[in-house]
């Protein structure tokens, strides 16, 4: 998969009346959400309290039970865009508007969103708070080691961004040595901080600030309380569109994104991967790619 980085925001009418159809549709069924959204297994046993009562009423067998579509609550972390953000009090995004049509290309009914940080998102998910989580999640060993995942559905590397105009322009990661830097508590910008620089005595602990997002690092950056951030290439190239900072340079690291299930859960990730292949198929992926990155 090739990323496209070009970030203008392209608003459509379509996303919004996908998301007002959805929110409908499973509008009966958000608020009793607690988290785990069981199929309801006990439903087909609680109608057969005529057991008693065979007296010849064939009505009874033959008229069949409805029952609810089985569904998926999602979680995800704000604060990434154009990924997962809110706008006018509304979550958005290239995450939320690509899983809402890939469950609606299921079997699934879509139950609602629920909002953590970033690195309570997988705890979240083995405590049965949420069923999948969408948030520009990188697969990497340790997280596949604690959860499943999709099929990834979009390919990005690591940019440094400073603050525009001002007189730090790092070209490598080196550069960033006795740098206050700073970056999101539980991604893929820490993991490269703490194991490309720290680890190898190149900048000191003390250095790194860690947030529990990303914008309040751009403020700081912007402040001037620290000088560099690392970051998701196209979250880094969005700020750099929006916010008074740009982007030094781009490490490479081949990283890719997909959406985690719980361990196990084999008919969700089924579902959502069938789903994905369905909005690449049907022209939606690329639809809302070109919305939310701009096309080529």
């Amino acid at each position: 998969m090739v990323a496209l980085y070009v970030y203008e925001r392209m608003p459509t009418d379509r996303g919004t009346d996908r998301r007002s159809y959805l929110k409908a549709l499973a509008a009966g069924s958000v608020v009793t959400l607690a988290g785990c959204t069981n199929t309801g297994d006990g439903g087909g046993d609680g109608g057969d309290g005529g057991d008693g009562g065979d007296g010849g009423d064939g009505g009874d067998d033959s008229t069949p039970t409805d029952e609810p579509a089985p569904q998926i609550v999602a979680g995800t972390a704000p604060g990434f865009p154009p990924f997962e953000i809110k706008q006018d009090g509304e979550l958005t995004g290239f995450d939320v508007e690509l899983f809402e049509a890939i469950v609606e290309e299921s079997e699934y009914e879509f139950g609602g969103w629920k909002e953590f940080e970033f690195d309570a998102l997988i705890p979240s998910l083995r405590d049965d708070k949420i069923d999948a989580i969408a948030a520009a999640m990188t697969i990497t060993d340790k997280r596949d080691n604690a959860i499943d995942f999709s099929d990834p559905y979009y390919s990005a590397d690591q940019s440094v961004i400073v603050r525009e105009g001002g007189d730090f322009s790092p070209s490598s990661l080196d550069d960033l040595s006795g740098h206050p830097i700073g970056a999101q508590k539980g991604t893929t910008g820490e993991s490269v901080i703490q194991e490309q620089l720290i680890q190898e005595n190149k900048l000191e602990e003390s250095n790194y600030n860690a947030y529990d997002n990303y914008t309040l690092a751009v403020q700081d950056l912007e402040n001037g309380n620290i000088d560099a951030i690392v970051l998701d290439q196209p979250v880094g190239a969005t700020f750099a569109d929006q916010r008074a900072v740009v982007v030094s340079f781009v490490y490479e690291t081949g990283e890719r994104y997909g959406f985690g299930v719980r361990e196990g859960d084999s008919d969700r990730q089924q579902a959502i991967n069938q789903g994905l292949q369905a909005v690449r198929d049907n022209g939606t992926y690329e639809e809302l790619r070109n919305e939310w990155f701009g096309s080529n």
